[in-house]
């Protein structure tokens, strides 16, 4: 009981510290990537943070299936090292009975990957795009920034302002430009402001400004001065179509189609991974005096990588329907099981995992 109570304290020591560093690289990654959004005018830079967070909660599943893996094998791998397996081992304790401690600190981390990959995942979704929505389907208006050049998604009209109040209703040097019957127009303006009729329609009324009309390359443009002239303000509207991304669990169950039982065998799996890699970890942590340590972790990397591909390969296959439902959501698990009992059975039989490369590195193996 000492041993093991030490084995989960350890474990849950060190599934601190992974997760800490994962999160820190996640928001990295993520901060660096949204604020490019930002920057090139696809989101607002007020919901930065918000889906900073969303993005977060979606992929904490992914986060915690290689917290619990890098984990394990850490701990482990130290216990090796340093000689405290020998003690285990001498006790008349095989390597099965690890999977007892290990599964008592793994089952908390399984259960918040199964909520995390049947709710968070779709609900982070839902949300991002909600936000990213709301910002596509503001009015002209709200593009404007002062000194940028904007484009209009629902008109794909180009606006520039040099300046602009406080309370966004009045600017200065204004330059629109657009495309209306294959001709280009541009309307230049010193100054302008906001106006809304009684039928609800908004206008930028500009003051004291000119338009050019023409084809590029052709001669006969047409020049008007004004002193006032109106612009239209389009919104943009935008039909709501949910991928199964977005769709909660109880919903993809609704309606069973290729797409959604692809996604649905995709969150089935990130528990089955997990399951998986948990009892992978104990028989490949084995360590030898001759082995690096960061052996152990390159292992790691690598398994996690062709597991986590070869998961969404099967869910690729189920959308497309090259495999069924069932097959594709049991087979690639059961093969991984197998190959956990296979390694157990060699680590019981202190069998290496690899015999030629062993001979290859043990002492005179190369003469």
């Amino acid at each position: 009981m000492i041993f093991e109570r030490s084995l989960q304290r350890e474990l849950a020591y060190t599934a601190g510290a992974v997760f800490l560093v994962l999160l820190t690289i996640m928001l990295s990654t993520m901060m660096i990537r949204i604020v490019g959004f930002a920057a090139s005018g696809e989101i607002d830079p007020r919901d930065v943070v918000v889906l900073i967070g969303l993005t977060i909660v979606g992929y904490l599943a992914v986060m915690l299936v290689v917290t619990m893996f890098v984990s394990i094998l850490f701990v482990l791998t130290r216990w090796y090292r340093d000689s405290e397996m020998v003690v285990w081992f001498a006790s008349g304790v095989s390597h099965t009975r690890l999977i007892k401690p290990v599964a008592k600190f793994a089952t908390p981390l399984i259960i918040l990957i199964a909520f995390f990959a049947f709710v968070g995942w779709p609900w982070s979704n839902e949300q991002s795009k909600l936000v990213r929505e709301r910002f596509a389907q503001r009015d002209e208006v709200s593009l404007l920034a002062p000194g940028q050049f904007r484009e209009s998604p629902a008109t794909h009209r180009v606006f520039f302002i040099e300046k602009m109040s406080p309370d966004s209703k009045y600017v200065q040097n204004v330059f629109v430009t657009g495309t209306e019957n294959g001709k280009i127009n541009v309307v230049v303006s010193s100054k302008g402001k906001v106006e809304t009729e009684k039928n609800g329609d908004r206008f930028v009324v500009l003051e004291n400004g000119r338009r050019y009309d023409g084809v590029p390359g052709q001669p006969d443009y047409r020049i008007m001065e004004f002193q006032r002239y109106g612009v239209r303000i389009e919104s943009h509207d935008i039909i709501d179509t949910p991928g199964p991304r977005d769709l909660m669990t109880p919903t993809l169950l609704a309606d069973p189609n290729k797409g959604n039982l692809g996604e649905l065998a995709w969150r089935i799996g990130l528990p089955l991974v997990a399951i998986n890699l948990m009892l992978l970890a104990i028989p490949l942590a084995h360590q030898t005096p001759r082995r690096s340590r960061t052996t152990n972790l390159v292992m790691a990397v690598l398994i996690y990588l062709t597991y986590s591909n070869l998961l969404n390969l099967m869910q690729s296959w189920i959308e497309q329907g090259r495999v069924p439902f069932v097959i594709g959501l049991v087979s690639l698990h059961v093969v991984v099981s197998v190959i956990v009992i296979v390694l157990f059975k060699l680590r019981e039989r202190n069998r290496p995992l690899f015999p030629k490369l062993r001979t290859l590195v043990a002492p005179g193996g190369g003469q």
